[in-house]
């Protein structure tokens, strides 16, 4: 398996933390944006809106959108299991990330810490935060319930890891979520657990 990513990719940081947990062999291709490494017609023939992670398959086939991707990598295991209500539970923590969660917490990050521009867009961040402090709240309670998102550490818990535990550099207060520190920290402590940037 070859998974074409970037180097501070929060989706692409996703499919790592799993295929490490899992023990998986995979090659690694790190894009650089910069030099339009992902606007390229051969990358944009396996992610037409030039996206970030592609996983490409043993059997030659592709898949984009980071779900997707550890939704299939993790078919048929603790991760993802056969169960429909849990894989349900799982799906609907997935779509929450994405619909709900994933922007007002990405953004802030960008504009704070990859841009420098903290200061000087302090509003809009704001803005993001307004959305995103309710969306933490939801995961506050759900997780002051229990140690892990879905019936014990799953896909649900990989996908909504990594833009939650980097929250805090979009200037969130993430004091005011103790259970959702403490589950980071069960997350960390998982079988080949990676930081975004390796060494």
């Amino acid at each position: 398996m070859i998974l074409f990513d970037t180097l501070r990719s929060g989706n692409a940081w996703k499919v790592r933390l799993l295929l490490r947990n899992m023990g998986q062999d995979f090659e690694r291709k790190t894009l650089d944006l910069a030099k339009g490494d992902t606007k390229t017609p051969e990358y944009l023939a396996m992610s037409p809106r030039g996206q970030v992670p592609v996983m490409q398959f043993d059997d030659g086939t592709y898949l984009a959108q980071s779900p997707a991707i550890l939704a299939r990598i993790a078919e048929g295991t603790t991760y993802f299991p056969a169960d429909p209500v849990t894989r349900n539970k799982i799906l609907e923590w997935m779509f929450f990330e994405q619909c709900d969660l994933l922007k007002p917490l990405a953004i802030p990050r960008f504009i704070v810490a990859l841009a420098g521009q903290g200061e000087e867009k302090a509003d809009v961040v704001k803005q993001f935060q307004d959305q995103g402090y309710p969306m933490l709240a939801i995961m506050e309670k759900r997780l002051a319930k229990s140690d892990f998102l879905v019936n014990g550490y799953s896909i649900a818990d990989i996908n909504l890891y990594p833009y939650t535990s980097m929250a805090h550099l979009g200037n969130y207060d993430m004091d005011r979520f103790p259970a959702i520190q403490a589950w980071i920290k069960r997350v960390e402590s998982q079988p080949g657990w990676v930081p975004l940037i390796e060494e």
